[in-house]
């Protein structure tokens, strides 16, 4: 196979990894009653306790504007919660609130039992390929950022 075709290729199988797990995060982040955007940043702060509105919008590689409203409306239904930091006040951490901390877990919970049926379904000799495969996968990705 030419290099034309294993790109081609490439975007295909990329292309049905990512409905795939787009479907899969609709469905759970719908059981939650937040919306999928919601979801990953409610995700993001909950893996990291606290994080400015700064931090999560890169990690989740948005503009601060649309992480702004993002975080707001995970305020308003109280899911996350903003502090100032006592140190330097033009720092406000986000972190979860009691309500925030049952949806991060069910939605962790949720996907930790997804993802070990998906590894289960993986024959065990190729664990470690398909895992370095994706490593190697992200690499090239965050070297060649698209449009």
């Amino acid at each position: 196979m030419n290099y034309n075709n294993h790109a081609q290729q490439l975007r295909e199988l990329v292309k049905v990894l990512i409905r795939s797990l787009g479907i899969l995060e609709k469905d759970e982040a719908s059981c939650c009653g937040i919306t999928l955007g919601q979801c990953h940043a409610l995700v993001e702060v909950g893996k990291a306790k606290t994080i400015s509105l700064n931090e999560l919008a890169e990690l989740l590689n948005l503009d601060s504007s649309t992480m702004s409203r993002t975080v707001n409306n995970l305020v308003n239904a109280n899911l996350l919660e903003r502090k100032m930091d006592e140190s330097d006040r033009r720092y406000i951490q986000i972190q979860l609130t009691e309500e925030g901390k049952k949806i991060f877990q069910t939605i962790e919970e949720s996907m930790e039992a997804y993802f070990h049926g998906v590894l289960q379904a993986i024959d065990e000799s190729k664990r470690d390929q398909v895992m370095e495969s994706l490593r190697l996968l992200i690499d090239a990705i965050k070297k060649n950022k698209c449009c």
